[in-house]
């Protein structure tokens, strides 16, 4: 399509050392344009007649969406990474914390018993599903952009879909069948997907903030002399790294919000949205990584405090062993009927700070179906943890088989990871 000798002139120009970049600043200021300086200032560094091919058949935009893949692709792979290092992390914690016995809480009040095994367990699943998205949005995302000026190709000489191909081979990208200037639901995709990660690093990270309350003390965030949690009271270990978290995730919420904007252009080039992106793509990038690395810290020195955590369990059991001491009855005068009556005694208990045991006892019907060692077995919640074991067991399984061949710590993932597939 060119020269043989201008390709390589071009080439050359390129090397570093070559653009003389502190003349692109007066030329930006000259054209307001956002890439002409840069054109001007290879095709000055060109020797002969080179530099007339520059940028050859191309539009701005195409060089500028390519790139901005480049870098949403070294944003995947980063995150690809840390979120790795987080699920080794969480399985280490879900296998030792199997069978550790805690409150379940729902609405934030204690409801059944469960493991701590299996809280984490829920983490994992969630993060697998967001590994699962990073995979897939890999493929639909990373692709080039040389269309042209409108998206027909036209400066190309009839040779559009061979260069699209070549140019995309060269890049471990994969080329899109239609040009994409006005069709921003890939770069709105990255930004969700990231967002919808860090939304899941929150959900861990609020956990432990709220778990770490001195009134619970059931987790706690790591802690060395020096940290300081306030100017003007000394005694505070807040759960700093935690709450950064959370508020990662919600400036990571807003940059989604944005990249959705992207999507709403005019015609085959619309600016107005285009130059959201140029916001959005790099803050929920920087919020998406920065959580990941933070709650991989918090993890790694999460303390877990398993006798406070059984210790709550147990002195809650009249509560959170209702559903249990339910069927129990139920089996012998009717699921409903026992509802209503543990319903009856068990907020009577509540109202006035009566056991529970002592007012089932004082039922006669209660007293000749649950003798006092079979209602000390019902209000016993280890018992009543049903397969939370089992649950853990899969959710380590399914964790284990996702991390085969993902390296913690990987200097890059591979350009041939990237799709090489016409889409």
């Amino acid at each position: 399509m060119i020269p043989t000798e201008a390709a390589m002139e071009i080439r050359r120009a390129c090397q570093p050392g070559r653009i003389d970049l502190d003349a692109l600043g007066a030329e930006f200021q000259r054209t307001g344009h956002s890439l002409v300086a840069l054109l001007r200032g290879l095709q000055a560094a060109c020797k002969g007649t080179g530099g007339e091919f520059v940028h050859y058949g191309a539009t701005t935009q195409d060089i500028q969406d390519t790139a901005q893949a480049l870098e949403m692709r070294e944003v995947l792979n980063e995150a690809e990474r840390d979120l790795v290092m987080t699920v080794r992390r969480l399985v280490e914690l879900a296998v030792t914390h199997r069978d550790t016995l805690m409150v379940g809480r729902t609405h934030a009040q204690p409801a059944l018993p469960i493991t701590f095994g299996l809280k984490v367990a829920s983490w994992i699943d969630e993060l697998l599903r967001q590994g699962e998205r990073l995979g897939q949005a890999r493929v639909r995302v990373l692709v080039v952009e040389l269309f042209g000026g409108a998206g027909t190709m036209a400066g190309f000489d009839g040779r559009g879909r061979e260069l699209l191909e070549q140019f995309a081979a060269r890049l471990g990208l994969a080329a899109p069948a239609v040009g994409w200037h006005t069709a921003r639901d890939r770069v709105a995709e990255f930004t969700v997907v990231l967002a919808m990660l860090t939304a899941t690093l929150a959900r861990i990270a609020d956990e432990v903030r709220v778990l770490s309350r001195p009134e619970l003390g059931e987790v706690a965030e790591d802690w060395e002399y020096g940290r300081v949690g306030s100017s003007t009271m000394p005694h505070k270990r807040n759960a700093e790294r935690s709450a950064q978290v959370v508020v990662l995730a919600k400036l990571a919420r807003a940059n989604a919000m944005l990249g959705m904007e992207s999507m709403l252009q005019e015609h085959e080039r619309d600016a107005r949205g285009l130059r959201i992106e140029w916001v959005a793509v790099a803050d929920v990038a920087h919020h998406a990584l920065a959580a990941l690395a933070i709650l991989r810290e918090v993890l790694q020195g999460l303390r877990v405090y398993a006798d406070q955590m059984a210790a709550h369990a147990y002195a809650a059991a009249e509560a959170i062993c209702s559903e249990a001491l339910m069927l129990a009855l139920g089996r012998r005068m009717g699921k409903q009927s026992a509802h209503a009556l543990v319903y009856d005694l068990s907020q009577r208990a509540q109202s006035d700070g009566q056991p529970l045991r002592a007012l089932l006892l004082a039922r006669a019907e209660v007293a000749s179906w649950l003798g006092a060692a079979e209602l000390d077995q019902l209000l016993d919640p280890a018992r009543y943890v049903g397969d939370a074991g089992d649950i853990v067991d899969r959710s380590v399984r399914r964790a284990q088989h996702w991390l085969v061949g993902r390296q913690p710590g990987a200097v890059d993932l591979p350009h041939s990871s990237a799709p090489k597939c016409t889409l």
